[in-house]
């Protein structure tokens, strides 16, 4: 027999393990080159984990809900061509020295909510909660089913015939608990606290590892946001008259983005040490551009890497963007695309948020905000004029940046976006 270890994969340079979230595959079953095998959660990302080869599980040595080191083994795969059939064995705990704290398993039995698309943390709270996933609407992409709907639906009383049945005989009113007892890491509780309705919900593991980086972050660098307002109105005139042309010739639609991107470029070849990180006592100027580009999907934030950004054309830019986005959203992220980030963006302002104070990602040394763009009066030529503008932050690290390096970026940004020259097409 001809064996193959399928390992945690690293999802990005500062990630040391990952939380096994879901097995799409058993001992036993037979698997292609790329099929999708298993879900896993970091800090950086949610994703599905494909097979690096064609064969058959032979053996799974982590269950669903535990956390595991980045490049160990969590299954084996029989990858001989006399593989045929092969008894089911019992799932094989991997050893304690190849895990990192396990936490509570919460593996979902197979049944028909499993046929319906859903994220990992939707289908978690719908398990426990024994919601049919199939009688809830989903708004996400592609009518998945998010956390939000699950709430919705536990709000407006759409619980399983089980469920149901259950509460026609015996009213469930919310009970009165001690703080230790509603303190429940494995599952959502309920309880009243200081005369407090309360719901205890766990956060998933994605959402702790976020929680983890941001508050090192902070404790790690000294933060300090400078702020700029922007006139956008040249672009906005320019976006409107090619948005439809551009996105018949290129196939995919001419954002605001591309623009703020080769902007933000433009800032860092300006300031080098904006794109920069710290060793010790020690700068590390970073020759090559990386971008990473925030993404917000419903279970968490995950922020891919546009490589080699300097090197790429304005439309390059805005397809590169768009393909990242689209990976994270279905999930088919690879650690490449999460790794090598040398300098991050934030678009708060997407979510109406005018101005911002982005915690920077670490180890790198500064972020750049976008706030949210709005219509209002500006002196033009010591005239009144109605404009689009915005305000755009960055966020440094006041250890090697100081405030005229952070000046000098936000001004070229600012000096780029209201004389723009590039060929958009």
């Amino acid at each position: 027999m001809s064996k193959q270890e399928i390992v945690m994969p690293q999802m990005g340079e500062s990630i040391q393990e990952g939380t096994l979230t879901k097995w799409h595959k058993k001992v036993g079953d037979k698997v292609e080159r790329e099929e999708i095998i298993f879900e896993i959660s970091t800090d950086k990302v949610d994703t599905e984990i494909p097979s690096p080869a064609s064969g058959t599980i032979v053996e799974i040595l982590a269950k669903e809900g535990e956390t595991v080191n980045v490049n160990a083994v969590v299954a084996i795969l029989d990858t001989s061509n006399s593989a045929t059939s092969i008894v089911e064995a019992p799932i094989k705990q991997i050893e304690p020295a190849q895990l990192s704290q396990p936490q509570p398993s919460h593996a979902i039995p197979e049944s028909p909510s499993q046929k319906v698309a859903a994220s990992p943390l939707a289908r978690k709270m719908a398990h426990e909660h024994d919601l049919d996933l199939s009688q809830i609407q989903g708004s996400g992409e592609g009518s998945k089913i998010v956390k939000n709907d699950i709430l919705n639906a536990l709000q407006n009383g759409k619980i399983s015939p089980l469920i149901a049945a259950a509460a026609a005989q015996v009213a469930a009113p919310v009970f009165s608990a001690p703080v230790e007892h509603i303190k429940n890491s494995g599952g959502s509780t309920e309880g009243i606290v200081d005369g407090v309705r309360v719901q205890r919900v766990p956060m998933t593991a994605m959402r702790k590892k976020i929680a983890e980086h941001m508050v090192m972050s902070k404790r790690t660098s000294p933060h300090v946001t400078s702020v700029i307002e922007i006139d956008l109105q040249k672009i906005v005139d320019l976006r409107n008259k090619f948005k439809d042309k551009f996105e018949k010739t290129h196939g995919f639609k001419l954002s605001f983005m591309p623009f703020f991107l080769h902007a933000a470029i433009e800032g860092v070849k300006t300031v080098p040490i904006i794109n920069a990180s710290v060793d010790g006592d020690t700068i590390v100027y970073k020759k090559d551009i990386n971008l990473g580009v925030a993404v917000a999907l419903d279970w968490g934030l995950i922020v891919p890497v546009i490589k080699q950004a300097s090197e790429k054309s304005f439309v390059g830019l805005g397809r590169e963007l768009n393909n990242l986005a689209e990976k994270a959203r279905l999930k088919k992220l690879s650690p490449d695309d999460v790794r090598g980030g040398t300098f991050s963006i934030s678009n708060f302002g997407g979510f109406g948020t005018i101005i911002g104070q982005p915690i920077i990602n670490q180890p790198q040394v500064a972020i750049f905000g976008i706030g949210a763009m709005q219509k209002k009066p500006l002196v033009i030529n010591d005239a009144i004029a109605i404009r689009t503008t915005c305000h755009c932050v960055l966020s440094f690290d006041h250890r090697v940046i100081d405030g005229s390096d952070s000046g000098k970026f936000l001004s070229t940004v600012k000096n780029v976006l209201e004389n723009w020259t590039i060929p958009i097409m």
